[in-house]
């Protein structure tokens, strides 16, 4: 074991996947992190701990752990199946939500060819008014002169 080490990960024939910490890391500290990492305290094995309920996604729960605690500065050393940094995880299953769908449609619709178009835009507007003739005579507008208004 490297020295300055504060956990260790790997796995046990009985308990599964469990963690210990050394003397390097208070006892108290260690107890916080690794609950909080989904570790439970091994009865009768003082310093051991089991991940708790290891068939739901154990070797990638134990990897997210090794991966919190070298985040916050701790020293680990782990199996190499579980240390994140040797070990590739499996890739996560793709939930299928239609946008890959979805996308797929939209973008082989924009490839292809148009119907709505079958001929070529005029240069001319068609619904453009024309302009009308200029009136042959000009009307004539009387206007009138309010009483209160102002002098010149």
């Amino acid at each position: 074991m490297q020295p300055g080490t504060h956990f260790v990960f790997g796995d046990h024939d009985t308990h599964g996947f469990v963690a210990s910490f050394t003397s390097s890391m208070p006892a108290h500290l260690a107890h916080w992190y690794l609950e909080r990492e989904q570790f439970e305290p091994v009865p009768g094995e003082p310093g051991l701990y089991r991940l708790s309920e290891p068939e739901h996604d154990g070797p990638r729960r134990t990897r997210q752990a090794v991966h919190d605690l070298r985040r916050q500065g701790y020293t680990v050393q782990a199996d190499i199946r579980l240390d994140p940094s040797l070990s590739a995880s499996p890739p996560r299953p793709v939930r299928p939500n239609g946008l890959h769908e979805r996308r797929s449609r939209l973008a082989q619709a924009a490839a292809g060819r148009t119907t709505q178009r079958a001929t070529p835009p005029t240069t001319s507007l068609p619904s453009a008014r024309p302009i009308p003739p200029k009136p042959t005579c000009t009307p004539t507008v009387h206007l009138t002169a309010a009483g209160g208004g102002r002098s010149q």
